[in-house]
């Protein structure tokens, strides 16, 4: 094959694995040569075609699921479809105005937000929507109020960026009385409100090294009880809410039933999905894994699209689609991308 490109495909088995791959998301059967030779637009015969088949093979680009059918992409195949052959196709104005409304309609609420955005998601594309909550690290403390427990425990009530309620149950070291957690309520309002979680866990560190000697019982008492709270406050935690899951039961390379109940576990259970995830806030733009590059066996089957939403220009949560290998990229794509964009902003519009 004469070598037009770093993988050593000419523009002819760029175009027939295009056509190929294009036959295969849309009706999920292996591809052979004569319908190859309709789509591609190229006056071949089938016999060359075939030949040119033989070499996508063996470059690792197509397979064939049995001796006598037609040829399916592998990973590495999509990939180069991914990269180099697909032509997106942006989403029209009603689309964008739409998406837009339905986020204004739960703006109030974060959490609410993120649970409409991942069903949306889901709704347009037939798959399965994922939405991360945005980092617990970017919100900032508005009050703080202390309930007095048995045992030694109190719950502290957090209201985050004036509008989200916060439950935290701590263990303290000693009982303390309803009215010492009401002046170290107090004390930590006017020293704290406005300040990030970080900003805040870092003040109570400093302030204790610095000036303990010089610290009365007051300031003390209230600065071990917010220690005891931000402390267990998450770091960097991921959580994410997914809707239609079940959507991906209708696709027949992911039916069978014994891997649709490990994907679900895996969905259910979260570890190597939240893996996937962490890594995707860390990176930029749009994330594409295709099959095994995510790296965890129960996603071999599987695409996941991602991208990163912002508030105040700091990536602050991600979302995407999990679907089959065989979708329809050009139109997922934009809808990810699109939808990231516009949730930062409901989020920003919220401040």
């Amino acid at each position: 094959m004469t070598e037009g490109s770093e993988d050593g495909l000419n523009e002819r088995a760029q175009l027939l694995l295009k056509a190929l791959i294009e036959n295969y998301i849309r009706d999920g059967q292996p591809v052979g040569s004569r319908t190859l030779s309709r789509d591609s637009g190229l006056s071949l015969s089938s016999a060359t075609i075939r030949n040119v088949m033989a070499d996508l093979e063996d470059l690792g680009f197509v397979a064939s699921p049995h001796t006598s059918a037609g040829r399916v992409p592998t990973d590495k195949g999509y990939r180069f479809f991914v990269d180099t052959l697909l032509k997106l196709q942006p989403l029209h104005q009603e689309e964008v105005e739409e998406i837009q409304r339905r986020l204004r309609v739960d703006a109030s609420n974060g959490r609410s937000l993120v649970q409409t955005v991942s069903q949306m998601l889901s709704s347009v594309t037939r798959m399965a929507g994922l939405v991360t909550l945005p980092n617990p690290n970017y919100v900032a403390l508005s009050h703080i109020e202390f309930v007095s427990l048995s045992e030694n425990r109190a719950l502290a009530v957090m209201v985050m960026d004036n509008r989200e309620v916060q439950n935290r149950v701590v263990q303290l070291d000693r009982h303390y009385s309803t009215e010492e957690l009401r002046r170290a309520a107090n004390y930590l309002n006017e020293s704290f409100a406005g300040r990030s979680l970080p900003d805040v866990r870092a003040q109570l560190v400093r302030q204790l090294q610095e000036t303990r000697q010089h610290m009365n019982q007051l300031m003390l008492d209230a600065i071990q009880v917010a220690q005891k709270v931000f402390d267990t406050a998450p770091d960097d935690r991921v959580e994410y809410v997914i809707a239609g899951e079940t959507n991906l039961m209708g696709f027949a390379e992911l039916s069978n039933v014994d891997r649709l109940r490990r994907l679900f576990e895996a969905f259910n259970e979260k570890h190597d999905i939240l893996k996937l995830l962490d890594g995707c806030l860390r990176a930029d733009g749009i994330q594409i894994f295709i099959g095994q590059e995510s790296g965890y066996r129960i996603l071999d089957d599987i695409s996941v699209v991602t991208a990163p939403y912002m508030l105040d220009n700091k990536v602050v949560g991600v979302l995407g689609i999990i679907g089959p290998t065989r979708m329809a990229y050009e139109r997922v794509i934009p809808i990810v991308d699109v939808t990231a964009k516009l949730l930062g902003s409901a989020l920003n519009a919220r401040k």
